[in-house]
């Protein structure tokens, strides 16, 4: 491959802008490798024998500008007010640095360190034989479902307000050809054994697509389905050969919360789907695990859909990050940043009973269901008010993940000042809140 032998720029290496006006010559001798000649050299370049490995010149556009645009790296940007969904989090200059830093070999052929290591972790903190690395949460739960679900007819039952049912475009009958049999709890809150046993369709009537798998989400709108009633559901599965998955996107949350370690959920599942780019923050990315068999098989269902990735190690290099920085070291999220998320969460709940506004959901982790419709509000009409203060929310539902701001919450009591005196219902006080 022929690389430029001279490239003049001035004022910026590549797409990165340097602080003072400097003019370099580079001569690319490898791909990896950027010899520079730096005439006036400013503060902004050190070298040593005049040459800066790509690494370094990324590294100088840390806190820097692209030419005409902010740096988007730059923390925590729009991210601080953005309580749409923990999904708008920012990945770190920390995961931009493990990326720089990572390796880059084929993860097709499992040969990229830097994943096979996150595999390896999750794997164990989860208390599971293996784990793949995928590219979604849908993609995830799919590829789980369709490695379980081998012969038709067979249905899967879960929770009607369910991501697999409402918001994966249909995949578990257009890639399973499964049926879905959606499941209203009966106490409003999370699925029981009794539900199950209700729906479950375990006979051997010819009329009846049998039910093959049970899939959980947990947390589920914020709240945490508990350990007792999974393990009721999880001994039910097993005795008629049902298999159990876990859409745990955001299983940190509960875990964060103190409801039980990672392991404790997981291990009652025979596969698990987790997140890395909701609160955790990393820019792309999820994984399942279960056993060494199961993601064998899983390997290649990804594989079949497209999911399979080449240089993988800049995904995984920032979900590792995402893992020890934001959920913490230990499987109950030790030295994490979670658990303060869902205090804000608190905080905030507090804020609007506190002007006489009610919940439409108990905060159990990290989401704020405010009731808007007793207020007399649409969710446009609440995202337009927030939008008056600078807030960016998509109605009642208030997702808090570790990169809002203090300032963010303050606009947030503004809006919830200015929604209360639209219905009619209080005052606004004087500092806002």
């Amino acid at each position: 491959m022929k690389y430029p032998t001279a490239t003049t720029l001035t004022t910026r290496i590549g797409m990165f802008a340097v602080r003072q006006p400097t003019t370099v010559t580079i001569r690319y001798k490898t791909p990896r490798r950027l010899f520079l000649a730096i005439k006036n050299p400013s503060s902004s370049f050190k070298t040593h024998r005049n040459f800066l490995t790509t690494s370094s010149v990324f590294k100088m556009a840390i806190g820097e500008s692209v030419v005409g645009k902010p740096n988007a790296w730059k923390q925590p940007g729009p991210a601080a007010y953005d309580f749409r969904s923990d999904v708008m989090t920012a990945p770190t200059e920390s995961m931009l640095n493990a990326i720089i830093n990572t390796t880059l070999l084929d993860d097709v052929f499992s040969e990229d360190t830097t994943t096979n290591d996150l595999e390896s972790h999750i794997a164990q903190l989860s208390g599971h034989e293996a784990a793949l690395l995928v590219m979604s949460g849908t993609m995830g739960n799919q590829v789980a479902l369709r490695s379980h679900l081998t012969q038709p007819p067979h249905s899967v039952l879960c929770d009607i307000r369910g991501h697999i049912v409402n918001y994966e475009a249909g995949g578990v009958s257009a890639l399973s050809n499964a049926m879905t049999i959606p499941i209203h709890p009966s106490n409003d809150h999370h699925i029981t054994l009794e539900d199950v046993q209700k729906y479950a369709i375990v006979s051997d009537d010819v009329h009846a697509c049998p039910t093959r798998v049970i899939s959980l989400e947990n947390t589920l709108d914020g709240t945490i389905m508990p350990l007792s009633e999974i393990k009721r559901i999880a001994d039910f599965a097993r005795q008629h050969s049902i298999k159990l998955h876990l859409d745990g996107a955001r299983i940190w949350e509960a875990v964060a919360a103190g409801a039980g370690s990672l392991s404790d959920f997981t291990t009652l599942f025979d596969s698990a789907s987790l997140c890395f780019s909701k609160g955790l923050g990393a820019p792309i990315g999820s994984i399942i695990v279960g056993s060494q068999s199961f993601i064998n098989h899983a390997r290649r269902i990804r594989k079949m859909i497209g999911g399979g990735t080449r240089q993988a190690g800049v995904i995984s290099a920032a979900a590792r990050v995402a893992v020890d920085e934001t959920f913490g070291h230990g499987p109950n999220g030790e030295g994490g940043k979670l658990r303060a998320s869902h205090a804000r969460a608190r905080e905030i709940a507090a804020l609007w009973t506190s002007k006489g506004g009610k919940l439409a959901k108990p905060v159990e982790t990290n989401m704020v269901w405010l009731d808007i419709s007793h207020e007399g509000l649409s969710q446009d009409q609440f995202a337009e008010i927030a939008a008056s203060e600078g807030v960016n929310a998509r109605g009642g539902r208030l997702v808090v993940h570790y990169q809002v701001s203090d300032d963010a919450v303050d606009r947030l009591g503004r809006v919830m000042d200015k929604v209360r005196a639209r219905s009619g219902s209080g005052t606004q006080t004087a500092n806002g809140h």
